[in-house]
């Protein structure tokens, strides 16, 4: 993409890990932000403008007021709307052809246009830098991570200190559920500084389905995915991490699925190395799982097996490019690594870590064990 061309987003950064990235500021409603020459502006509202000529990575921080009453100075006898605020702003600048998200609201792109400012659509990545991160952000998302085993240690410690009684976990005087489990990981990933959110817990059956959250009682003797994602909530970048345990004995057939699945983790991450495929190591991972009896199909219209990726790309958002199946490796991709097998009758498995591809392979940043009891 050519740097001379100028580039606008329109968006909140809370939701847009492009505004996000280009001011490294924090705002819950939508502002503008616009690069030309190498220049980085940002207009905000009254309520951020001194937060965010304090904290955003901009040149130039202007005050949407400001903008407003160069307008009205002009002859504008209605308040100014945010239409334009962003057309004087352009117009100012002399920017008359801008390039922005893919994502971009139409409704403001469809205003620009009948003001004469061209709007061409980036697909793939607005910020090709994303997808290989720098030793900074590889530190930010090990901090994520911290928070994220935050969060699985205290999963692991109710669990370990819940007893049994027949089938139902009994924790604190009551039965364990997945609701209940769930919140205690929250907290403590709150407490932790991180944003929880849609965290999974999935026993038995339930864990069938890989995104299933999981609801109602927790049982001994089954297999349980614990799947935590949290955000930091100073920096912004996404942990991930999934742990499958049984709490009481696991089956052998239980076990045998653990190990299976832990065995294909160990290599897809041996073939993390630059310039090998993602999409051979994720195949690779299928035709292990359906050597050692898990073979991926569908049954009676329900896919059994290993039946999504193996990993993601992961920074400011949960999943972000690149996938595993569709990049060729490169020094710097942070991925996660979560292969998972989920058979009927047994129960599912997923372990995920996260990993920095490196000049000779790769740098697991993730800590948490690997056990199948508690």
């Amino acid at each position: 993409m050519k740097r001379d061309v100028a580039r606008l987003i329109v968006a909140d950064s809370e939701g847009s890990a492009d505004m996000l990235y280009a001011t490294r500021f924090f705002a819950p409603d939508a502002f503008i932000f616009l690069e030309k020459g190498g220049k980085k502006t940002v207009v905000l509202s009254d309520l951020e403008i001194d937060r965010g000529r304090r904290d955003a990575t901009a040149d130039e921080v202007i005050g949407m007021s400001d903008v407003k009453t160069r307008i009205q100075k002009k002859g504008g006898k209605e308040e100014p709307g945010f239409d334009a605020i962003l057309i004087q702003v352009l117009r100012e600048k002399k920017v008359r052809k801008v390039r922005v998200p893919f994502d971009f609201p139409a409704g403001i792109a469809a205003v620009l246009g009948e003001a004469g400012i061209g709007v061409e659509a980036v697909r793939g990545l607005f910020w090709p830098e994303r997808e290989c991160k720098g030793a900074n952000e590889v530190k930010a998302i090990g901090k994520a991570l911290r928070i994220t085993e935050a969060g699985m240690e205290r999963g692991m410690e109710v669990l370990g200190s819940a007893t049994i009684n027949g089938r139902n976990l009994i924790w604190g005087g009551r039965k364990l559920t997945s609701e209940i489990l769930r919140a205690e990981i929250d907290s403590a990933i709150l407490r932790a500084g991180g944003m929880p959110a849609n965290t999974i817990v999935a026993g038995g059956m339930q864990a069938c389905d890989p995104h299933e959250r999981g609801s109602g009682p927790l049982r001994a003797h089954e297999l349980i995915i614990l799947d935590i994602f949290p955000r930091d909530s100073n920096g912004g970048y996404y942990g991930d991490m999934t742990r499958t345990v049984v709490k009481g004995r696991a089956s052998d057939a239980q076990r045998r699925l653990w190990e299976t699945v832990q065995k294909g983790q160990q290599l897809a991450f041996a073939g993390m190395k630059p310039g090998e495929s993602g999409s051979e190591v994720h195949e690779g991972v299928k035709a292990f799982f359906a050597k050692e009896g898990y073979p991926t199909e569908q049954r009676e219209g329900r896919w059994v097996g290993f039946f999504h990726g193996t990993g993601h790309g992961l920074g400011l958002e949960i999943h972000e490019e690149p996938r595993f199946g569709r990049t060729t490796f490169k020094e710097g991709q942070v991925l996660t690594v979560e292969p998972g097998i989920y058979w009927p009758g047994v129960g599912g498995c997923r372990i995920e870590d996260v990993a920095v591809v490196t000049a000779g392979g790769y740098r697991k940043l993730s800590r948490f064990r690997q056990k199948v009891e508690v």
